[in-house]
C-alpha cells in the first residue's frame, strides 16, 4: 500500500492517491495517528479534480479504499484552511463530508464532474509548472 520510510524518527507511509490530479501522495504517519492529505481530501471538501489530469474516478478510489480505510481517530491535515479549520480526523469527515456522503461511486463521479467551479488564480502559470515540477 506503499513505501515506508523514516525522517528523523518519524515513519511514515506514502499513498498513492491520485484523482485530484494524476500524482498526488498522502503521507501516514501510524504513530501518532496522522494523514497529511494534501489536496485530495480536505475538512469538508475534496480537491477537484477538473484540471491537472484530475480524475473523478481516480478520487473516489481513492478516498473509499485507502484514506477512508484508516483508524477513525487518524487526524487529518489537509494541504489547505479555507474556513480557519486546521485538521479533523477520518470519522469527522466519514460523517460530515458532504463529498464523502455520495457513497455510490456514480454519484460521486457525477457531483465532481458538475461543479462548475472557476479557474484558480494564475492557472495559466501554475499548472504548467507544477507539471514540470517548477523546473524551467
Amino acid at each position: 500500500m506503499g513505501a515506508v520510510l523514516e525522517l528523523n524518527g518519524l515513519k511514515f507511509k506514502c499513498l498513492f492517491t491520485p484523482g485530484h490530479t494524476n500524482d498526488s501522495y498522502c503521507f501516514y504517519f501510524k504513530n501518532p495517528g496522522w494523514i497529511f492529505t494534501g489536496d485530495t481530501l480536505l475538512i469538508r471538501g475534496t480537491g477537484r479534480t477538473d484540471f491537472q489530469n484530475g480524475s473523478a474516478d481516480n478520487l473516489y478510489e481513492s478516498l473509499h479504499q485507502k484514506l477512508l480505510t484508516l483508524p477513525p481517530n487518524t487526524i487529518v491535515y489537509p494541504g489547505h484552511d479555507y474556513r480557519g479549520m486546521t485538521s479533523s480526523t477520518i470519522d469527522e469527515e466519514k460523517n460530515n463530508n458532504p463529498r464523502l456522503l455520495l457513497t455510490k461511486k456514480d454519484d460521486f463521479i457525477n457531483h465532481m464532474n458538475n461543479l462548475k467551479l472557476s479557474d484558480p488564480k494564475m492557472m495559466d502559470v501554475a499548472v504548467p509548472a507544477n507539471l514540470k515540477l517548477g523546473l524551467e
